[in-house]
């Protein structure tokens, strides 16, 4: 039980990586709080959790909405009394389809995908931070992106938002280090998750497992990760395990450097 009696947030925790994080912290004795704004996603992990036995919460949360996340913020400490961990989850590239580049990004698709991908981690973290300094005890996990220092394509709106992930990251390390707050970053390669929904949505079975094996076989493991790959990486930085270890960017990535 790594993570008895803390309480953790995890943005965009109803599916894919951040549902994969979520039960892995809620097994390890965390109470979670799924903050999304996939509603019923967020409810059937919900469900799904405290079928296992696990404390949790699910609340409806916009990351691009200040206000939205202080109220979030007030309801998880209403209900738990403090958040000991935030993981900055919730991002994704908003429905675009496939490579894009700068010709094509739209000032729009832009300031959306940087707001979601960056200025929600920024909110999130502001409301949470002073509850952290209070307790003098902090641990920040930052999803960024293999996109952000190696881009398999071209999606520059995504992959800046990412690397933008990594300064906030290492900037916060260093201003909350004196009050016992670590914050990390990790870099996800190729991950299964509804994440590549968009690209495999009109492909068979057959065509589906051909995508994820050619996906795997540019990886130096020779297969794609699973969310539990992550949680996993998750759960070291979130634990006391990793009480030595601030301002760390950790590619989980097969090997993909």
């Amino acid at each position: 039980m790594l993570l008895e009696n803390r309480v953790a947030v995890v943005t965009g925790g109803a599916k894919g990586l951040g549902r994969g994080i979520a039960e892995c912290f809620a097994r390890e004795g965390a109470g979670v709080i799924i903050a999304d704004i996939a509603a019923p996603e967020a409810e059937e992990t919900l469900r799904d959790i405290q079928a296992a036995g696990g404390r949790a919460l699910a609340i409806k949360c916009d990351v691009t909405s200040a206000d939205q996340v202080r109220d979030m913020v007030a309801a998880t400490v209403a209900a738990f009394g403090k958040i000991d961990i935030l993981v900055n989850n919730a991002g994704s590239l908003l429905g675009v389809p496939g490579a894009t580049n700068l010709a094509t990004v739209t000032e729009e698709a832009w300031e959306c995908v940087l707001n979601l991908n960056l200025k929600g981690a920024f909110l999130c973290s502001r409301e949470v931070v002073p509850y952290m300094q209070a307790n003098r005890y902090g641990k920040i996990i930052n999803m960024s992106s293999m996109g952000a220092i190696h881009p398999p394509m071209p999606t520059p709106h995504y992959n800046s938002a990412k690397a933008g992930l990594l300064g906030l990251t290492y900037d916060m390390a260093i201003e909350f280090a004196r009050d016992n707050i670590h914050v990390n970053a990790i870099l996800p390669g190729p991950i299964r998750t509804t994440f590549y929904d968009k690209a495999t949505g009109s492909m068979t079975a057959e065509e589906t497992e051909a995508f994820f094996a050619m996906l795997g076989s540019m990886v130096p493991l020779q297969r794609v990760g699973t969310p539990d790959d992550i949680a996993g990486a998750a759960l070291f930085l979130a634990s006391d395990l990793s009480s030595y270890v601030t301002g760390v960017a950790l590619p989980v990535a097969g090997g993909l450097t």
